[in-house]
């Protein structure tokens, strides 16, 4: 059993198969999934794990050279706002409905338990040279 970084065996996994240019999609429990993407769905009950861990769990093991998220976070979610501004000082931001029409085309999809609108990001992988 790994000793550090993400345990679960799905996403250690799916993580290693990324390159760059893929993108990830990073979900709240409301957010539609793709059809297509493979997909591991972290929600263990309302809020666990939350967005807030998830990213930062992703970020210690991704590059991240994007981020995209939704215009209506700022308004919707103060709080997913501030936290993916931080993370991503050039974060892009679409509509909503941009946003899933974007994700259809992620490689892999991580659902979160985060139970607040728009806790959506999509990240594009960077490499790590």
């Amino acid at each position: 059993m790994k000793k550090a970084g993400i345990l679960n065996r799905h996403l250690a996994g799916a993580l290693a198969e990324l390159g760059h240019g893929d993108t990830v999609l990073v979900c709240d429990a409301g957010m539609p999934i793709p059809q297509g993407p493979r997909v591991v769905d972290l929600a263990f009950r309302a809020g666990v794990p939350s967005f807030a861990e998830v990213v930062d769990g992703l970020l210690t093991e991704l590059v991240v050279e994007g981020a995209t998220a939704a215009s209506e976070v700022r308004e919707a979610n103060p709080t997913a706002a501030k936290l993916l501004e931080g993370a991503f000082p050039e974060l892009r931001l679409v509509s909503h409905e941009r946003l899933k029409e974007l994700s259809a085309e992620a490689r892999l999809v991580v659902r979160t338990g985060e139970a607040r609108p728009y806790a959506n990001v999509l990240l594009r992988c960077g490499v790590f040279f």
